[in-house]
């Protein structure tokens, strides 16, 4: 049987920012090609985890592997769609131009791109199913339609994990089921890490979840799938999320 290793490692982490402990203790093992969601209230800490695993945050106490290796080591390889993605939608820009400002080689970037890099990019809006919109102006495009985008910028320079940071927020439903739909079929090639308020998200596309709240708790939703179908259709996502805060497995 083929062993499954580990995609991201976290050992005993702690952050502060000033004074105050934004998290405590936390320990968490990512396998290679799980679908994992992070939950949690507003200022648990969620965020500042993904920035920590980002190297964004400066990691002060604790330790995070990717693959056995240094986090600075790995860096090329994690994706990363933020929150605020800070798009001007007045300025003339279209899908495929978005997509290639993914590559991290500025000379690159200052220089133009070649006909092999419009290539790149054209394969992983297809990986989106954007490719017919790669000539399209991005202010054109539905809200879902520009995550998506936002997701094949991530993907353009071939991470092995992906990382999102709310990646629905401010968009319907149809929206979100077909970015969800996306990174469903991603996972079947990579990690994906994301952020969400979404419970529909955690019972439908994740395999694991973490509730955070300074602390974290770790669940294996395949274990847990069957109960949630004995749960009421109607139970609030608060009292879920609690649940999830509360239960340990």
């Amino acid at each position: 049987m083929q062993t499954i290793s580990n995609a991201i490692s976290i050992d005993k982490l702690f952050f502060k920012y000033e004074k105050e402990f934004v998290l405590e203790d936390i320990n968490l093992s990512v396998k290679e090609k799980d679908f994992l969601t992070i939950l949690g209230p507003n200022g648990g800490g969620k965020s500042t985890l993904l920035k920590l695993i980002l190297g964004i945050n400066p990691l002060k106490k604790g330790n995070i592997s990717i693959f056995g290796n240094k986090l600075i080591n790995e860096l090329p390889n994690l994706g990363y769609v933020p929150q605020n993605t800070n798009i001007n939608l007045n300025f003339p820009i279209s899908t495929i131009e978005v997509v290639m400002m993914g590559q991290n080689n500025i000379k690159k970037r200052f220089f133009g791109y070649k006909k092999e890099e419009k290539i790149k990019a054209l394969e992983v809006l297809e990986k989106v199913n954007m490719k017919e919109f790669a000539n399209s102006k991005i202010s054109n495009l539905s809200g879902g339609q520009r995550q998506r985008v936002l997701i094949a910028r991530a993907l353009f320079c071939n991470p092995k994990i992906l990382l999102l940071d709310e990646p629905t927020s401010n968009i319907d439903i149809a929206g979100c089921e077909q970015v969800y739909q996306v990174l469903k079929e991603l996972n079947k090639h990579i990690t994906v890490v994301v952020i969400s308020h979404d419970i529909s998200v955690v019972l439908k596309y994740a395999s694991k979840a973490v509730y955070i709240n300074k602390k974290l708790t770790y669940h294996d939703l395949t274990k847990m799938k069957d109960d949630f179908k004995n749960i009421e259709s109607n139970i609030c996502e608060i009292e879920l999320l609690e649940m999830l805060g509360k239960c340990r497995c």
